[in-house]
């Protein structure tokens, strides 16, 4: 009686979507309690999850609050990212490894919308899942995702790119610190190499300080410079997809998205050292949480078939990406260190 009574209370707006952001919020707590007790990546999880409940999505209470979260909460986690980065993280790593990952982010991109491209793909699907590869991970696939124009197939492009760069990113997270040992680099440079390499933020932390104290110190400050890059590769995608006319016959997109706007005012607040860093530790914790939640949302929204249907090519696009940043940021350490 009592949670009938306080739902009448809410605006009619907020009625239509609690239903599908609880559910949402349910899977996001589901998937995190999974995620810490067998150590796998929290978006797969959650976006298996959503889609164990996709019935959900269909035409019922949840579907608008689904819609939102897979939309507009995703926006608010992306924002929330800012307060990861200060300026001074990124002065504290020298000039090397910054301009080293401006070329591999580059570099990384750049090739994966010319093979995406050559392989018949939409060229999108290369900046997506290159980005995904190049930046950090799940977030940067669903930061891109939210800025680029509506599409009948960026969902699933969305939901396969995740899965895979989650996959390979637990892959990278046992793989590569025995090939930084087997290669001898020393703490500094195997430091540099995980982080300027493995994908999501959690797999490099949880790499780099497996293998000492210093090498995960130097692994996550290379790795939140990669998450840097995230504000002006979303400019670059909206530019381009206006340039291109890429918007399904809709509106052209903002030349910037309100939320990467957002993150650039939350990065140059959170470099001024004003922030408290409990706000900042919230802050980022509620990001996660966002993001969290929009993949349960999307996963919800997504059927298991339609992931089955994407063959054989696009693995190989991802698993190419992957292997190409590696070998890059390798070749790059040998010749700058």
């Amino acid at each position: 009686m009592a949670t009938a009574l306080s739902m009448t209370a809410l605006p009619a707006r907020s009625r239509e979507l609690f239903p599908g952001v609880l559910a949402c919020g349910v899977v996001a707590a589901a998937a995190t309690f999974l995620s810490q007790h067998y150590g796998a990546p929290v978006m797969l999880f959650a976006l298996m999850l959503g889609m164990a409940m996709n019935f959900l999505s269909a035409e019922g209470p949840c579907k608008p609050g689904i819609e939102f979260t897979s939309r507009q909460v995703l926006r608010w986690g992306v924002a929330l990212l800012g307060l990861r980065i200060t300026a001074a993280q990124v002065a504290a790593l020298g000039w090397h490894p910054v301009l080293m990952i401006l070329v591999s982010v580059v570099l990384t991109i750049g090739l994966s919308m010319v093979v995406a491209r050559l392989m018949g793909f939409n060229i999108l699907f290369g900046l997506l899942s290159g980005g995904a590869t190049a930046i950090c991970g799940a977030s940067a696939a669903l930061a891109l995702s939210a800025a680029l124009p509506a599409h009948p197939l960026k969902e699933r492009a969305t939901l396969f790119t995740v899965v895979g760069v989650s996959a390979l990113s637990t892959f990278t997270m046992i793989v590569y610190p025995m090939l930084a040992r087997a290669l001898g680099l020393d703490e500094h440079m195997a430091g540099i190499f995980l982080g300027a390499t493995i994908h999501d933020v959690a797999q490099v932390v949880g790499a780099g300080y497996g293998m000492s104290q210093g090498v995960g110190d130097t692994a996550t400050l290379v790795k939140l410079m990669r998450v840097a890059t995230l504000l002006p590769v979303i400019m670059f995608a909206v530019m381009f997809t206006r340039a291109a006319g890429k918007n399904a016959g809709g509106p052209r997109p903002p030349l910037l998205p309100w939320f990467a706007v957002a993150f650039a005012a939350l990065v140059a607040l959170n470099s001024t050292g004003w922030l408290p860093k409990a706000v900042t530790v919230t802050g980022t914790q509620v990001s996660s949480w966002f993001l969290v939640a929009a993949m349960a949302g999307i996963g919800m929204k997504t059927q298991l078939g339609e992931l089955v249907t994407v063959g054989l090519k696009p693995v190989v696009l991802m698993v190419g990406e992957t292997v190409f940043l590696a070998a890059l940021v390798l070749g790059l350490l040998r010749w700058a260190f």
